[in-house]
C-alpha cells in the first residue's frame, strides 16, 4: 500500500504531534478546524493528529466547481490519508463531518481496510432529515445568497451556534468570529451555499443502505438536547453499525465538543483505550467484528 503523490487538493490539513496512532478530525458543516481546539493539545499527546478543513471551508481552497456535497468531500477526504500513507486510523467527525467519516470509512473498508482501525462519530448526520433553518436559508436559492450577502456575518453565525448548543449563554465572541469569516467572501458564501444545497445528494441512499459493513469499534457521541441532528440518529445508528456504542451527554446540544469539551473529551480518550484492545482482538481473530455492548451509556 504505497501513498498516493502528493498531489494538490482542495482541503487544508494541520498536523499535531509526532507518535501514535493517527487521528483524522473534521469539522461540520460552517465550521472549521478550529472547532477541535479543546480536544487538539490532549489528543496529540499520545497521538498523530490531522485536523482537516473540507473544502470550502475554513483556509481550505473554495474552487466554483460545484462538487460540494458529501460524497464529494469523502472523495477528497480518501485521497488524502492515501497522500499521508496514514495507517492504523481513526477518523473522529462532527455533524456533517461525522456523515463524510462515514462514507470514508465504505471506502476504505472496502479498498484498503488496514487503514482504518476505529472511529469516532460525533452528532454525525447519517440519513435524509429535516434540515436546521440554518442550513435551509444557506440553500434557497436565489434569496440564500443574497441573504447571506447582506446579512451582518456574525449575527447568522450567533444565530445559529445559539440554535446549536444546549444553553445559548455557552456560545462566545471567539467562536462566532472564528465561523463568521466565511461569510465575508463571495467564495466563501459561494462554497456554503454550494454545501447546503447539496448536503443530501443523489446516490447517497446506496452508501446508507451499506453503513452495516462498517465493522471497525465506532463510539458515537451525542448531546442529550441537540436539536440539528437529533440523539434518534445515534440511536439508529447503533442498531446499524455492529461494533458501536452511543453515549450521550446529558445538558448538551450540537456541539459536544465545543459545549462540553472536557466531558466530551473524557469520552473519547476512554474510547480510544478501550478500543485499542478491542482493534487488537478482532485482528487476531481474523478481523471478525467485535461483540456489541450490551448496554449504551447514557450520562
Amino acid at each position: 500500500m504505497r501513498p498516493l503523490p502528493a498531489l494538490s487538493l482542495p482541503l487544508h490539513s494541520e498536523t499535531h504531534g509526532v507518535g501514535g496512532d493517527p487521528l483524522l478530525l473534521l469539522h461540520g458543516f460552517g465550521t472549521n478546524g478550529s472547532t477541535w481546539s479543546h480536544w487538539v493539545p490532549e489528543l496529540s499527546r499520545d497521538h498523530r493528529v490531522v485536523v482537516v478543513e473540507m473544502k470550502g471551508f475554513g483556509h481550505a481552497p473554495k474552487p466554483r466547481d460545484g462538487r460540494y456535497s458529501p460524497l464529494d468531500q469523502a472523495e477528497l477526504i480518501y485521497r488524502l490519508i492515501l497522500q499521508q500513507g496514514l495507517l492504523g486510523l481513526t477518523l473522529i467527525g462532527h455533524s456533517l463531518g461525522g456523515g463524510v467519516a462515514l462514507l470514508v470509512a465504505l471506502r476504505l473498508l472496502k479498498e484498503d481496510p488496514l487503514r482504518l482501525k476505529r472511529m469516532v462519530v460525533v452528532a454525525g448526520t447519517a440519513f435524509p432529515q429535516p434540515l436546521s433553518p440554518w442550513i435551509r436559508l444557506a440553500g434557497r436559492a436565489g434569496i440564500g445568497p443574497l441573504l447571506l450577502k447582506l446579512l451582518p456575518g456574525r449575527m447568522v453565525i450567533r444565530k445559529a451556534l445559539e440554535l446549536a448548543y444546549a444553553r445559548p449563554t455557552r456560545v462566545t465572541r471567539s467562536q462566532v468570529e472564528a465561523y463568521a469569516e466565511l461569510l465575508r467572501t463571495p467564495d466563501g458564501r459561494y462554497a456554503l451555499v454550494q454545501s447546503a444545497r447539496q448536503l443530501v445528494p443523489p446516490g447517497i441512499d446506496e452508501a446508507v443502505g451499506r453503513l452495516g459493513e462498517i465493522h471497525v469499534p465506532t463510539l458515537l457521541l451525542w448531546g442529550e438536547r441537540d436539536r440539528i441532528v437529533p440523539p434518534r440518529v445515534g440511536e439508529r445508528l447503533s442498531q446499524i453499525l455492529p461494533a458501536s456504542i452511543l453515549e450521550i451527554l446529558p445538558d448538551c446540544g450540537h456541539m459536544p465538543q465545543e459545549e462540553q469539551p472536557r466531558e466530551a473529551l473524557s469520552r473519547v480518550r476512554r474510547f480510544l483505550q478501550e478500543a485499542g484492545g478491542r482493534s487488537r482482538d478482532m485482528a487476531s481473530s481474523g478481523g471478525e467484528p467485535a461483540s456489541k455492548p450490551e448496554q449504551e451509556r447514557t450520562g
